[in-house]
């Protein structure tokens, strides 16, 4: 299956964001890991500029199949909770309504992307357009240093509050939330690259009296 475009300079994020482009934050739930047998049984995004969010949107979905008791443990999505959602199809509509033609983020991007792609072919929509960005391969360049870049642990590295882990609307705000720390290293680093010798070292002496 063909992959959406993800940008790769990360230096160029904070531009794209300051002249006024909308992004949305998305996150999806599925019954399984594999997009050919798996189902999407949630779907929750986030959309912001640079002046903040400015729609949420979150579908719970009947997936058509039964959600396995792993899956539910991880997510707390059963069965009956979604017996009277509508199906995909009724849901995708709505969901490239709401996203337009606005850059998406997600962590661990094509896993999400290519569920909603196969979820597109299989209701006879057109696969998404849309450019992307990976909040996992922004965290690992800005962050290189540290153990782990999944979304849960970049949440308590970064102090941003969690309210519902796994459930696709707040993972999906909790993607939007690391997207901007990762923005905020792009600028430090920048901010570095453009001193010169004699800040450089100042800058540096600053940064070590500081440390207790």
């Amino acid at each position: 299956m063909q992959r959406n475009k993800l940008f790769r300079d990360f230096r160029l994020l904070s531009r794209i964001l300051d002249s006024g482009t909308v992004l949305t934050a998305l996150d999806t739930e599925t019954t399984g890991l594999f997009p050919d047998t798996g189902r999407i049984i949630e779907i929750g995004a986030v959309r912001f500029n640079k002046d903040g969010i400015l729609e949420t949107y979150n579908k719970l979905v009947n997936p058509g199949c039964t959600i396995s008791s792993e899956v539910t443990r991880i997510n707390h999505i059963d069965n009956t909770m979604v017996l009277s959602c509508p199906p995909i199809d009724v849901i995708l509509p709505t969901f490239m309504d709401f996203i337009g033609d606005s850059i998406l983020i997600a962590h661990n991007a094509n896993f999400d992307l290519d569920f909603l792609n196969a979820e597109l072919l299989r209701s006879n929509f057109t696969r998404l357009k849309n450019n992307a960005i990976d909040t996992l391969e922004f965290s690992r360049w800005a962050y290189p240093k540290l153990s782990k870049h999944s979304l849960q642990f970049l949440a308590q590295a970064f102090a941003i509050d969690v309210k519902h882990a796994h459930r696709a609307e707040d993972d999906a705000r909790v993607c939007m939330e690391i997207f901007f720390q990762c923005l905020k290293a792009t600028a430090s680093v920048q901010k570095k690259q453009q001193l010169t010798p004699a800040e450089l070292l100042q800058d540096q002496r600053e940064h070590h009296s500081e440390k207790p």
